[in-house]
């Protein structure tokens, strides 16, 4: 690109602490770097805010340092001034008005609105009841409404985005396949088989789902329950776990322990919403994966291709089953499991994607249109 466009990142969390930035944009900066676009990030989520959001109460707390983030987004619209495009994901601040949205687009600022989950329903993390005080969730389709181009995160996101705004193009969560590097795992004999899954405080209620089924594959099978990102006083009755709380320098190391990776979902319009990232970074590490048939699941996985999909209890006894009894089986879906995620969700393949948007967005001040490959 020739033209030296500035990119301002409006958003919820600061740097390298949510996987919906960081695999939503935060890989793209280097992108960026290399084609000249000059950026900064400007979070909502103060460091100090950030420690305590998902603790059991410290409401004082929450409250004063969730003022003193609002009070600091004044200054956000004024810095907007210096950049061309303002990036905003998910919502410029967690109030139930789009105050500063609406003053960014009656300033001309060229706006970009970036979404993938459901954020349009209510959701709510039980640590973060705080929440429930100013939330609203109609504001979204309003967000959407007054942007110059929408990016949603599946084709279930984006059919709800066009009711709204015509000018919405699909970009998947990617993996950045060079930092995730195909695992080759040994066959250990007499050695517990690891089932794992990777989330956080908001997700833990989907991997409960599964209780009963790693309740009656540890009568039949010597496994191991692996989670990372789990509250720290997580436990199921009767099944051990191997908590491990997440943190990014060593993620992919624990990740690369799983033999098997799974992600259950629940079939509601929020579940629908996901993006699949668990199963991507799953088959990006070429670890089998096995999950619900929810929402972009079924777009990334082909059933006993690349993956399985499990509906029932008894469906995931008996896929889990298959890749516990079958190493050679693990490896197969794995490797066509990588497969799927280079050529369809990774950096290499949805970069340009990115982009593309960003320079015809720069170029054209009424929007553009997006021809869908």
């Amino acid at each position: 690109m020739k033209n030296k466009i500035k990119v301002l990142f409006v958003v919820p969390y600061p740097l390298n602490t949510a996987p919906c930035q960081r695999f939503r944009f935060e890989q793209y900066f280097d992108l960026l770097k290399c084609k000249g676009i000059t950026y900064a990030v400007d979070p909502f989520v103060s460091p100090g805010l950030h420690r305590i959001i998902y603790k059991k109460g410290k409401y004082i707390a929450k409250f004063l340092y969730t003022f003193c983030c609002f009070l600091r987004r004044f200054y956000t619209v004024i810095r907007a001034f210096r950049y061309d495009i303002v990036f905003i994901h998910r919502e410029t601040s967690p109030f139930g008005f789009i105050f500063f949205e609406l003053f960014l687009k009656h300033a001309g600022k060229k706006i970009i609105f970036d979404f993938d989950d459901a954020v349009y329903l209510p959701n709510f993390s039980g640590a973060n009841n705080i929440a429930r005080l100013f939330k609203n969730y109609n504001k979204i389709k309003k967000i959407i409404s007054i942007s110059d181009v929408v990016i949603a995160g599946n084709s279930h996101l984006e059919r709800y985005a066009v009711n709204f705004n015509k000018n919405v193009i699909v970009i998947p969560t990617t993996i950045d396949t060079d930092k995730y590097p195909l695992i080759e795992k040994e066959r250990r004999k007499n050695a517990p088989v690891c089932i794992g899954w990777s989330g956080s405080y908001t997700t833990i209620q989907h991997f409960i789902l599964l209780e009963n089924v790693f309740k009656r594959l540890r009568d039949k099978f010597n496994v191991t329950i692996k989670t990372i990102g789990a509250p720290s006083d997580f436990s199921m009755k009767y099944i051990p776990i191997v908590a491990k709380i997440w943190c990014l320098e060593n993620e992919i190391e624990e990740l690369s322990g799983f033999d098997i990776g799974v992600m259950p979902l629940p079939d509601d319009e929020w579940g629908r919403g996901k993006c699949g990232l668990k199963a991507l970074q799953y088959m990006a590490l070429g670890i089998p994966a096995v999950c619900s048939p929810v929402g972009v699941n079924r777009e990334i996985i082909q059933d006993g291709v690349n993956g399985f999909l499990a509906n029932s209890e008894e469906e995931w006894i008996e896929k889990l089953s298959k890749l516990i009894k079958d190493h050679s089986l693990r490896k197969e879906i794995g490797i066509a499991g990588r497969k799927t995620v280079e050529e369809r969700y990774s950096l290499a393949r949805n970069g340009p994607v990115f982009l593309d948007i960003l320079n015809n967005i720069y170029q054209r001040s009424s929007g553009c249109k997006y021809v869908k490959k």
